[in-house]
């Protein structure tokens, strides 16, 4: 093939000339320079670049050397924005505070809620102590539920006249009384206080004499003797009755022969007995018919329960009420050991159910202190609370003073169907009425 020499000094020019340049990525920045505009001063610019110097063998945006001001611009706009997408963790916050330092201070000075804080072990840099905080708000909580208990509407629970310690009889002698509380604990788990209560009565008339002569009703010797057929029989309404049968006499075997007829005096030996636990145990300690002496925090179900409803004891909440027993006992005072007993499961029985909840009737739910409260009800509660202010004239230093004071008044709302209409107006009722609750505050 012939080639002509025009293209071989052609040839001969660019081998001569030609560099290696290593071609460069296009770039929309680099290449809207060369975008058509009507306006004059990229016109003016297009005028300008035609008489820039070319290099040969170089990619078209490097043709061109002229300074394009756009860029500059958008490069400062991306450095902006750079800190604030640098991480995906900033918050809208931080991305507020720096775009508007004012905003940030605004945000600072917008006071917090409340923050209750579970129990939590600290420990002293000095010495090296660990020590368990209550939780920040228990005083709090615990005074409104004993207020609830005494004159509330968790008052007059089954637990205040058929608890355990209130089953033994009055008339019997001090080992008796203390035979039978143990007796009233052993039977009264998995069953209610109300069926507690009536087979100890049972025991109490109908347990026959071990001997002729001698009384009847419930004490170690007359449960030695009793068939267990019969006393199963007495017993037949409490959970469990068979294997309770069984407990009863073996505890008094035990008692006869280990204990010289009295019920032991440590928690150890307690728990040593059959079908007794550690909430037993201590509750039997703490009894006033039993030992008199409280050791450590009797906790059951309604304990474990709703102290874990609180959120007392902080994530994961304990599993068990023994768990739960060490997890008071480390930062519950001592003087209050004995009374979170009564305290709560009298509340458990009458406010804080298992089952239906009367959060709207709860003074923690209607003050935002359960964290576990239902809010529907609670909501209800308050429309039902109605605050009154009023005046009155003290005299005080011989000067006559009005002092303001506020009472909470319970109107009683109507929200059930009756001959299929639903009444849901609010009812006045006269301060006299049962129906109506005035609180002085």
């Amino acid at each position: 093939m012939r080639t002509s020499r025009v293209a071989k000094e052609t040839s001969k020019y660019f081998d001569s000339n030609a560099t290696t340049v290593i071609p460069r990525r296009s770039t929309r920045s680099s290449l809207a320079r060369f975008a058509y505009s009507s306006s004059a001063n990229d016109a003016s610019n297009h005028a300008d670049n035609a008489h820039a110097k070319v290099t040969l063998g170089s990619d078209i945006e490097d043709a061109v050397k002229t300074t394009v001001t756009r860029k500059r611009k958008r490069t400062e706009t991306v450095t902006q924005s750079m800190p604030i997408r640098a991480t995906s963790r900033t918050t809208k916050t931080e991305i507020k505070a720096e775009l508007d330092p004012d905003a940030e201070t605004e945000t600072k000075a917008r006071p917090r809620g409340r923050v209750r804080k579970p129990a939590r072990k600290t420990t002293d840099a000095a010495t090296g102590a660990v020590t368990v905080e209550p939780p920040s708000d228990w005083e709090e909580v615990y005074n409104l539920v004993k207020a609830m208990r005494l004159t509330g509407p968790a008052a007059n629970a089954a637990v205040d006249t058929m608890g355990c310690e209130r089953l033994a009889r009055p008339d019997a002698s001090a080992r008796d009384r203390r035979f039978q509380t143990l007796v009233a604990l052993m039977l009264s788990s998995q069953t209610k206080d109300t069926v507690n209560a009536e087979a100890m009565a049972r025991l109490h008339t109908e347990l026959p004499p071990h001997k002729p002569g001698a009384p009847a009703g419930l004490n170690l010797e007359n449960m030695l003797a009793v068939e267990p057929a019969l006393l199963n029989e007495l017993i037949g309404k409490v959970g469990f009755h068979n294997n309770k049968t069984k407990y009863l006499k073996q505890t008094a075997l035990l008692l006869q022969s280990k204990f010289g007829s009295d019920i032991p005096t440590t928690i150890e030996d307690l728990c040593s007995l059959p079908g007794v636990g550690p909430k037993m145990a201590h509750l039997c300690m703490s009894a006033e018919n039993g030992w008199d002496s409280v050791q450590g925090v009797g906790v059951d179900v309604h304990v474990h329960r709703i102290t874990n409803l609180w959120g007392w004891h902080g994530s994961p909440p304990t599993k068990t009420p023994e768990d739960t027993r060490k997890a008071l006992e480390a930062w519950l005072p001592r003087d209050r050991w004995k009374e979170i007993n009564w305290l709560l499961v009298g509340f458990g029985q009458t406010v804080c159910l298992p089952v239906g909840r009367r959060c709207g009737e709860c003074e923690l739910g209607l003050r935002g202190l359960c964290r576990a409260a239902e809010r529907g009800k609670v909501s209800e509660g308050r429309k039902r609370r109605l605050v009154v202010k009023k005046e009155e004239e003290v005299v005080m230093d011989g000067e006559q003073v009005t002092v303001k004071k506020e009472a909470e008044m319970e109107v009683v709302v109507e929200g059930r169907r009756e001959r299929d209409v639903v009444v849901n107006e609010p009812v006045e009722v006269p301060l006299g009425s049962p129906r109506v609750k005035v609180e002085e505050t």
